[in-house]
C-alpha cells in the first residue's frame, strides 16, 4: 500500500476525520436514522478502514478490492453499534472491519475448508464481534466456547482453519538490518536434518537386533528397569542381562558408525 495516493478513486491523502464530539454525535443521529450522518461518518472512517487493511496488503489482493471490502465492514460497524456502550467505536469497528476482509480471503482463498467448519468459524466470528461489543474488550477462546456452547478445540480450530495462510518469509520486525521472518520464529533447532538422519540410523540398528537384545535394552531404557529387574522378568542372572546389553549397544554403536 506504500505510495498508493488513491484508492478506488479516492484521495487517501485527503480524508476527513472526525473529533471524538462530531463521533458520538453523528453516531447517535445515525442510529436514528440520519443518512447524511450516516454518509458523513463513513467519511470521517476511510482512514480507519486504511489502517486495517494495511495488515492484508501482502496478501496478493487488489488495494481496491480490499479497500471496498472494509468499507462494507465499516457501514456494518456503524449500524450495529451501540453509542451508549462505554466503547470507542474504533474498538468496536476495526475488529469488525478487519472481520469483513478475512471473510473476503477466506472465500477467495485457494485453501478449500469444508462448509461445516466454515459455519462453525462464522459463528464463532460473529459472537466474537457480540462479545466485543458487550466486554470493551478482546473476549478469550473460552468465553467464545462457552457462550456457542463449543468446546474450545472446536472454537480453535475453526478459526485457524478460516485464517488466511502466510509466507514463511513474511518480515515480522526489522530494525534497518535483514528483516526477521515467520520462518525464523518457527525453526526448530532440535529437531535439525542432523538429529532426524542419527535418528534414522539409531533405529535401523534398534531394528537389527536380536528379540531378546531388544526387550532388554526396551525394559532398561523406556521403561527405566534395573538389570536386576530386567533378570527377572527374563528369568535369567543379572550377570547375563549385562553381558547381553553391552553387546547389543556395542552393535548399535557400530552399526551407527558405519552408516
Amino acid at each position: 500500500m506504500q505510495g498508493k495516493v488513491e484508492i478506488c478513486g479516492v484521495n487517501t491523502a485527503r480524508l476527513k476525520t472526525l473529533t471524538h464530539g462530531e463521533m458520538d454525535t453523528l453516531l447517535r443521529l445515525a442510529k436514528a436514522g440520519d443518512k447524511k450522518a450516516r454518509e458523513k461518518l463513513i467519511e470521517g472512517n476511510l482512514r480507519l478502514v486504511l489502517s486495517v487493511i494495511g495488515r492484508f496488503d501482502k496478501r496478493g489482493e487488489s488495494p481496491d478490492d480490499l479497500f471496498q471490502v472494509g468499507c462494507i465492514g465499516l457501514m456494518k460497524a456503524i449500524a450495529n453499534f451501540d453509542p451508549d456502550k462505554q466503547v470507542k467505536f474504533s474498538t468496536y469497528g476495526v475488529p469488525m472491519i478487519a472481520g469483513e476482509v478475512r471473510r473476503y480471503l477466506r472465500d477467495n482463498s485457494p485453501i478449500r475448508v469444508s462448509r461445516s467448519i466454515r459455519d462453525v468459524a462464522y459463528r464463532v466470528l460473529q459472537c466474537k464481534e457480540a462479545l466485543l461489543l458487550r466486554l470493551g474488550r478482546e473476549p478469550t477462546l473460552e468465553e467464545i466456547a462457552k457462550e456457542l456452547e463449543l468446546p474450545v478445540e472446536d472454537v480453535s480450530q475453526a478459526l485457524d482453519a478460516v485464517c488466511a495462510p502466510v509466507s514463511l518469509f513474511d518480515p515480522v520486525y526489522s530494525d534497518g538490518g535483514d528483516p526477521l521472518t515467520v520462518m525464523d520464529q518457527v525453526r526448530d533447532t532440535k529437531n535439525t536434518e542432523g538429529n532426524w538422519m542419527e535418528h534414522i540410523a539409531l533405529r535401523d540398528a534398534f531394528r537389527a537386533l536380536g528379540d531378546r537384545e531388544k526387550q532388554i535394552l526396551s525394559l532398561r531404557f523406556y521403561d527405566g528397569k534395573t538389570q536386576m529387574e530386567v533378570a527377572g522378568v527374563l528369568g535369567i542372572s543379572q550377570a547375563q542381562v549385562s553381558r547381553l546389553e553391552k553387546g547389543a549397544i556395542s552393535a548399535m554403536r557400530k552399526s551407527v558408525s558405519v552408516s
